[in-house]
């Protein structure tokens, strides 16, 4: 079947990526709580949490150049067996060395199933669809952000924390196990072959020099950074001012539907502001908000910082994403976006870790302070990135609403959409190489 043809697929995906988000976004919170119920400290929850991404980290380039030239389909079951066993084995499992190694077998599952469905919905797509196939491909992930701590904090409670929290990790575990039943018949025939010809391939250095791509992959890391420390760092929080699970599980769904609701604007905030603009903004006031989450505030006004943290917080990664299609070398693209990918899970396991180091030193509310400052210094690089390339200078055309080039190309799963070079209209395979060189600015 063709690109653009029935989009049943697509709906299965949108399911399965669903339950598979949603088991993730149940299990952080409930390791943190395992952890914490176990004897873990301040840094050892750091710790756990930066290890749900050192697997991943040494494995998305190889799968991302694997994706470019196979199948996607097999990507997205292994995933699935991978964020089950994870989640199921970290609730059962009695020391924090063993809750870490679980913990990272999570991890890697999610990059499976992330890689695999963004190459699918890229590669299953008409050019004019992209954007929009992206788009409602995120809405499985931002369900499954929205309803997982909201369940978590359902399970976890009461006098026996380490019993309950190992409750919501199986249920997790078996939740993830539940988008087996949409991935059936997911790839097309005609689509699992290469679609672009094997080239030489451009050094890692080369794409890294590239002006544009250092700058998208810090603010895509910074952003997620923040975002995978709220995570795992407000039940720690919870438990400093007495603020139940089931609250915190609230607050952590009221960010995440903050940052559906930034994607679902961020269309007419590009036409108001321009990318480096908003960029700039954003960032910049989430890094006050980040160190606004360190005062001891009421869980009003709490809940409220969070909620517009959220929304800040929401316009980082696709966006991110953008400037590094628009700044990556010709036929480099998809390895610029797995370095992307890479630099999101380098913060991962940096980030908790020294956020770990620092909560054991200087309290809990240090971490968030420390992400303020890391978010200040990429609304500084946002301002200096270039604001410039192929789909930034292209208007949309009438029918084809799904190309705006400044609209919301989806949520990165880590939160991750469209880490894909077809994720990018311009740089669809099938498109002319001369026009491209044509519109492409000179650098």
């Amino acid at each position: 079947m063709a690109p653009g043809g029935n989009r049943g697929w697509l709906l299965r995906l949108v399911i399965a990526f669903g339950f598979a988000q949603g088991a993730v976004s149940m299990a952080r919170p409930a390791v943190s709580y395992r952890a914490l119920a176990l004897g873990a400290d301040e840094r050892a929850v750091g710790v756990i949490a930066g290890v749900y991404a050192l697997l991943p980290l040494f494995a998305a380039v190889p799968l991302g150049r694997r994706t470019d030239h196979g199948r996607c389909a097999p990507l997205l079951p292994a995933g699935v067996v991978l964020i089950a066993g994870g989640c199921a084995l970290s609730g059962i499992a009695g020391s924090l060395w063993a809750m870490a190694l679980w913990s990272g077998v999570m991890g890697l599952g999610h990059l499976c199933f992330v890689i695999g469905a963004q190459s699918l919905v890229a590669r299953q797509s008409a050019p004019h669809e992209q954007d929009r196939n992206f788009g409602h491909f995120t809405i499985g992930a931002s369900l499954g952000q929205l309803v997982g701590p909201v369940a978590a904090g359902a399970l976890i409670g009461g006098r026996d924390m380490a019993g309950s929290s190992a409750l919501a990790l199986v249920v997790a575990g078996a939740g993830a196990a539940v988008a087996f039943t949409s991935l059936w018949r997911i790839e097309h025939p005609t689509a699992a072959g290469p679609r672009t010809e094997q080239g030489a391939r451009v050094p890692v250095g080369s794409i890294l020099r590239a002006r544009g791509v250092p700058a998208g992959i810090l603010i895509s890391l910074s952003v997620l950074s923040a975002t995978d420390i709220l995570t795992a760092y407000l039940p720690v929080v919870g438990e400093h001012r007495g603020i139940s699970p089931a609250l915190i599980g609230v607050l952590l769904s009221l960010r995440a539907a903050a940052t559906i609701a930034c994607r679902l604007v961020l269309t007419p905030l590009l036409r108001l502001l321009g990318r480096t603009l908003l960029l700039t903004v954003t960032c910049l006031l989430a890094a006050l908000l980040c160190a606004g989450v360190a005062l001891p505030v009421p869980v009003w006004a709490l809940g409220l910082v969070l909620v517009v943290l959220g929304f800040c917080l929401g316009v980082g990664q696709p966006l991110s994403m953008t400037t590094v299609v628009q700044a990556a070398p010709d036929g480099a693209r998809s390895t610029a976006l797995a370095l992307r990918l890479t630099g999101n899970r380098l913060g991962q396991v940096a980030a908790p870790a020294a956020a770990g180091l620092i909560a054991g030193v200087a309290g809990v509310a240090a971490p968030f302070v420390m992400l303020g400052a890391l978010l200040l210094v990429s609304s500084g690089v946002a301002l200096r990135a270039p604001s410039t390339g192929p789909a930034a200078d292209r208007k949309p055309t009438a029918g084809h609403a799904g190309d705006d080039p400044e609209g919301d190309s989806g949520d990165d799963p880590e939160g991750h959409a469209g880490d894909d070079p077809e994720g990018d209209r311009e740089d669809d395979p099938e498109g002319t190489p001369r026009r491209r060189a044509l519109r492409r600015p000179a650098r």
